[in-house]
């Protein structure tokens, strides 16, 4: 039994001698380092990062022009002859026979005889002498200017208004209201919760582990439990900051729009047109005319003459005669004559006259129209999830003695993983797809 027991406390040393050598290197050790590797005494779980490019449906609106026909009614003036039937009236010079009595003077003749005396004269012709003094006439031309004033006629073309009515088509603008649908934009916000937290390093220290170790004291060799010296690990821990922001989403909503269209209107308004009509009249101007009119003087010259002069010297011889004289008597005889008196009738007289008469004609119009149909179209939006993945991480073997240096200062080589890159192990977070600017909306919607 003793001899078992002390073969069992010999392993016992020999193997807490090892592990010794293995958890310190050999820096706890009295002797020498041993030719083999340090071998690796503890290992952490890490975690790695992950990407991966997932595809998402999104639904998007698109407006899409789509032409449509309408049918408008549009109406049009036209004009039809039509024969009216209209009167004047006509003055016509008509005659009708009239008796009346008149008293006709009827003359008659008749002779009376008469008894008169008459002296006859009976002339005797006897001369004598007779000296007198005459004046010769002399004649000299001469022209003097006569000036008169005459009415001399003039002739001139006036305008005379004259008046009548037409019917004058007018044209007037009203305004209708039209309705029509237009996307109008409007601009809502909503709430979108993102993460906008980092990466923080996070130090931890880990105790070493406690090994046997064989110690000298004054009774010898004595085994002891020892702690081995600790380390520290570095891990990068992520802090979520949850931060809500305000989105603005833009969307297309139909709203009716109510405008006023001019539209033109045809209708007749009674006009009073005076029309001016040269007229010729003659008026009477005075006028001073100079006519030169030749006359002759006469200026007398005394001359004396002898003359004869004859003189009849006159008897009177009582005759006696009989003469008959006419007597004429008048009476009246009554008679009936008939004349033509004229008088004037008045009638009217059909004419036919051709007026254009207007009439709305309806005439049914196709025109075309756009409109925007809105239509839903899918598309798959790329997104990358980031998720974390457990790794083990161990301390890398030290090849070769303490002579190395691998294990001088008891890390054996191990380099802390908060040496690598910051960025590295970041999880991406997935971000929202980007909203349709309204620039690209309104772009889309006039294509």
């Amino acid at each position: 039994m003793k001899t078992a027991f002390a073969g069992a406390a010999a392993v016992t040393l020999l193997l807490s001698a090892a592990v010794a050598e293995a958890g310190y290197c050999g820096a706890a050790n009295y002797r020498c380092c041993p030719p083999v590797a340090c071998q690796p005494t503890a290992c952490y779980t890490a975690c790695r990062v992950e990407r991966e490019t997932r595809y998402a449906d999104v639904q998007e609106t698109v407006y899409e022009p789509q032409e449509y026909t309408v049918n408008r009614t549009v109406y049009e003036t036209a004009y039809d002859d039509q024969q009216v039937t209209c009167y004047r009236n006509v003055v016509e010079t008509q005659y009708r026979e009239q008796q009346y009595t008149v008293s006709r003077p009827v003359y008659e003749t008749s002779v009376r005889e008469e008894t008169y005396q008459t002296r006859r004269p009976v002339y005797e012709t006897k001369y004598r002498e007779c000296n007198y003094t005459v004046s010769r006439p002399v004649w000299e031309d001469h022209v003097r200017e006569c000036r008169r004033t005459v009415m001399r006629p003039v002739t001139e073309t006036i305008e005379r208004e004259c008046r009548y009515t037409v019917m004058k088509q007018v044209t007037e603008t009203v305004m209708q209201e039209r309705c029509h649908t237009v996307m109008r934009p409007v601009t809502t916000y909503r709430n979108v919760t993102r993460d906008c937290g980092s990466w923080t390093v996070q130090r931890q220290y880990h105790p070493g582990p406690v090994v046997p170790r064989v110690v000298c004291g004054p009774c010898g060799p004595q085994v002891c439990m020892t702690r081995c010296p600790g380390f520290t690990t570095c891990r990068r821990v992520w802090c979520p900051k949850v931060v809500t922001q305000q989105v603005p989403c833009t969307t297309y909503r139909p709203q009716v729009v109510r405008q006023q269209c001019p539209v033109q209107v045809c209708r007749y308004v009674p006009q009073q047109i005076v029309k001016k009509i040269p007229v010729q009249v003659c008026k009477y101007v005075p006028e001073e005319v100079v006519t030169k009119v030749p006359y002759r003087t006469c200026r007398y010259v005394q001359e004396t003459r002898t003359q004869r002069i004859p003189y009849r010297t006159c008897n009177w011889v009582v005759e006696n005669h009989v003469r008959k004289i006419p007597v004429q008597t008048c009476r009246y005889v009554q008679e009936t004559k008939t004349c033509r008196v004229p008088y004037c009738v008045t009638k009217k007289v059909p004419y036919t006259v051709t007026q254009r008469v207007a009439r709305c004609v309806p005439k049914t119009v196709t025109e075309t129209c756009t409109r925007m149909v809105a239509r839903c179209v899918t598309r798959k939006v790329a997104y990358e999830v980031c998720r974390m993945v457990p790794q083990t991480v161990c301390q890398p073997t030290c090849v070769g003695g303490c002579s190395t240096g691998g294990c001088a200062d008891g890390s054996c080589g191990y380099a802390p993983s908060g040496a690598e890159p910051h960025e590295s192990n970041r999880p991406l977070q997935p971000e929202p797809a980007e909203e349709p600017q309204p620039e690209a909306a309104a772009d889309n919607i006039s294509a």
